[in-house]
């Protein structure tokens, strides 16, 4: 991490990445970024689904391949880049055929290493699988839920997954969240765990830092008037009067609430729930 000399009191606690260090230095590759205009919080309606975003520096959107269609077909690491939309590190990697792509690195990965997608590809950080041909206690990410479908989960920086088990055609995985789900063996996953790790560790330090990252400011719900939240109004500091956490729209969630539908399509595949408050 990069600390920075304490001359004013933003800068005191300030800290970020030291990119220096682990990037290429090369910008991005003009044919695979796109233009994209900031969704500011809101769905295709235009009505805001997630509130407290908008504004926020320019970006350039990059193309990563989570389908890594092209099999048994060797590409070296050319680049190491930031990406503005995910937390983790991406790399242009160019294939033996000429093609070239941005893909998920993982961690200790060089610029001319040679990685493969493969069934008979070596377990080494980088190669990709299925997740049926890797021992016990192999470390994944890029998870497919679906053979086929693309890496779906476990793609956050510093995130890996563990094969715990394999039974009747499906390997069960222990996620980052602790809970442990069942995935098809013909599933495809990628050894090794998300790169840039320290972006947990990370503090902003100022206001117009998270102003940069399109975070807008929040507004506590106790801070409201009754009619604009469940917590709202009362005179002086008042508590929130309630047993359980709510939203503005008086749905129950928070840290110690368990908010999965109780129908969802996938129970079956869920061998063990994840923990919830203050034990996990």
């Amino acid at each position: 991490m990069k600390k920075n000399r304490p001359t004013t009191p933003s800068r005191r606690f300030m800290t970020s990445v030291s990119y220096r260090k682990v990037l290429s230095g090369s910008k991005p590759h003009r044919s695979l970024t796109s233009g994209r205009n900031p969704a500011r919080g809101r769905n295709n309606h235009g009505r805001i689904t997630k509130r407290f975003r908008g504004g926020g520096h320019k970006k350039r959107y990059r193309e990563i391949d989570f389908g890594y269609n092209k099999f048994d077909i060797p590409y070296s690491v050319k680049t190491i880049e930031y990406d503005p939309f995910r937390s983790g590190f991406i790399g242009r990697v160019a294939y033996a055929d000429g093609e070239q792509r941005y893909v998920l690195l993982p961690q200790k990965v060089q610029p001319g290493e040679v990685l493969i997608n493969s069934r008979e590809a070596e377990l080494k950080t980088g190669n990709r699988l299925p997740v049926g041909e890797m021992p016990i206690g192999t470390l994944v990410y890029n998870v497919e839920l679906k053979p086929g479908g693309g890496a779906k989960i476990v793609r956050s920086a510093g995130s890996t997954a563990e094969v715990v088990a394999k039974d009747g055609g499906y390997v069960n995985l222990k996620l980052p969240s602790t809970e442990i789900r069942k995935v098809p063996e013909n599933s495809w996953a990628t050894v090794g765990e998300v790169s840039n790790r320290e972006h947990g560790r990370v503090v902003l330090g100022k206001a117009g830092r998270s102003r940069w990252l399109s975070r807008r400011p929040k507004v506590r719900g106790s801070a409201m008037n009754p009619v604009d939240h469940p917590y709202g109004g009362g005179e002086g500091r008042a508590g929130r009067g309630m047993k359980r956490e709510k939203t503005k729209w008086g749905q129950h969630v928070g840290k110690r609430q368990k908010t999965r539908k109780p129908k969802k399509y996938s129970n079956s595949l869920i061998v063990k729930r994840r923990r919830v408050g203050k034990k996990r």
